[in-house]
């Protein structure tokens, strides 16, 4: 086997499983006594649609509702510059009516021109409810068809593995919107999926590589052959990433309010799943006892290309034989 200088990956798998396992609990430990800090989507809320006379500011209506109370409220042009949706998750003693009244009261307060309002809805908190069962099984229904996916492309081993980042990322993730309660909307969990579809994507290609390497090098143990793969992939992986990162962090910090969530829930998860598909799959994998023979192809129960040949080649010169002995009889009779 041909040396050539490489990143020692799997050298630090230990490292890096503890520094992954600490990242882990940290987030179920944030999960479970902090929260999510879920949108109106899931807990339910006022929706207020207004019409100003002019173009709406929507830094500014979104400032004027932190001052007001309403932190968490949601601000969006809608259908037109002059129309403006705020969504406002459930006060504390007050109802939806008194809700509106009071943006409206420091709305006009602090703007000039006349504002309209439209319409003012409640959602129940039974649609909260109802999103958030759907959105947990959507997650649990994808990983389940990837592991099923991976153990029929590759390994039963290797399925563990790449579920295992996969549930690795999507933790981590929710604990950074846990630890410092960004608002969790439908956005935010419609990035969570992106994340594992594209945390899955960087880990098949590693496999795809460690299985090529695992047929094709002679020597070495699994951890030396997986780490050259790891190695070989590490240049697409970091160009993709970088790639990818710098689109997410031009929306982030130029998308408006409106997309952060979204943003950031792509940034966090594709940094936590370029690091788990170089080291938490394939290091699981390994753990997991992985080795050549679970990767080489199947032998050939037939015949194999010599044998083959030999008896093309003898069943070419039968019919040669064959097709002389008939003219040699057409011969004689004439």
């Amino acid at each position: 086997m041909e040396q050539q200088k490489m990143i020692n990956f799997m050298g630090q798998r230990k490292i890096a499983s503890i520094i992954s396992t600490i990242l882990v609990i940290g987030s179920l430990f944030g999960l479970f006594v902090k929260g999510l800090n879920l949108g109106i989507d899931f807990t339910g809320g006022t929706i207020i649609e207004l019409n100003y006379d002019r173009p709406a500011d929507v830094d500014k209506i979104r400032t004027v509702l932190q001052k007001t109370g309403f932190d968490s409220a949601t601000v969006q042009n809608f259908g037109s510059a002059e129309d403006v949706l705020i969504r406002i998750a459930p006060q504390e003693g007050m109802n939806s009516a008194q809700i509106s009244n009071k943006v409206l009261d420091a709305l006009r307060a602090e703007t000039q021109g006349k504002i309209d309002v439209r319409r003012v809805e409640f959602v129940g908190p039974q649609v909260g409810e109802e999103l958030t069962q759907d959105g947990a099984l959507a997650v649990i229904y994808a990983l389940i068809g990837i592991l099923i996916y991976v153990a029929l492309r590759f390994e039963f081993r290797f399925a563990v593995g790449s579920v295992a980042a996969l549930v690795h990322d999507v933790i981590i993730t929710l604990g950074v919107f846990s630890w410092f309660q960004i608002q969790f909307d439908l956005t935010v969990l419609a990035a969570i999926l992106a994340v594992i579809g594209y945390s899955l994507n960087d880990t098949i290609v590693v496999f795809d590589r460690v299985r090529e390497n695992f047929r094709t090098l002679r020597e070495g143990s699994p951890v030396e052959v997986t780490n050259i793969a790891v190695n070989q992939m590490l240049s697409r992986t970091i160009m993709t990433s970088l790639t990818t990162l710098v689109v997410l962090l031009a929306l982030f910090f130029l998308g408006g309010e409106i997309i952060h969530g979204f943003a950031l829930a792509l940034i966090v998860g594709i940094v936590v799943g370029t690091y788990s598909s170089t080291y938490i799959a394939s290091a699981i994998a390994l753990a997991l006892g992985v080795s050549k023979a679970d990767l080489m192809k199947p032998e050939k129960t037939g015949p194999s290309a010599e044998e083959a040949e030999a008896e093309l080649q003898r069943a070419f010169l039968e019919a040669e034989a064959r097709r002389e002995a008939r003219l040699a009889e057409k011969a004689s009779k004439s």
